[in-house]
């Protein structure tokens, strides 16, 4: 066994872009119609376009409405006094409702976002097809 410390790698510099050369942000160019994820037409650009707009606003509209939904239960909870007053384990039953009931509503609007989008995925799928008739 030797008492020698091994080599450190060699250094390698780095240096930023060239000038005239691309820039690491640029954004990519267009793929060519026909190749495997690209839009084989002017049409299937509008359709996928409208299909990113349509999505968000699907998320939009159901992370709103989980919001107003959770402010709602909670006011409910805070105008009902009685569940204040009753405790199980020591803890009132309004925080429990509170900590546990926020779940059900979680994932009764994940559920009903999924299915809307694949409704819409669904829908651009049968009017891209058509489309390639």
């Amino acid at each position: 066994m030797s008492d020698e410390a091994p080599e450190p790698p060699a250094r390698v510099r780095v240096t930023a872009p060239r000038a005239g050369g691309p820039a690491a942000s640029a954004r990519p160019e267009a793929r060519a119609p026909g190749e495997a994820g690209a839009p084989t037409s002017d049409i299937q650009g509008v359709y996928v376009r409208s299909l990113i707009r349509s999505q968000l606003r699907i998320g939009l509209v159901f992370a709103a409405g989980f919001a107003i939904a959770t402010a709602l239960f909670a006011l409910a909870l805070a105008f009902t006094p009685a569940l204040d007053e009753t405790f199980v384990a020591g803890v009132p039953v309004s925080w429990l409702l509170l900590a546990v009931g926020v779940y059900p509503l979680a994932l009764t609007v994940a559920a009903l976002y999924v299915r809307a989008a694949s409704r819409n995925e669904s829908r651009y799928r049968s009017l891209s097809q058509q489309d390639r008739a």
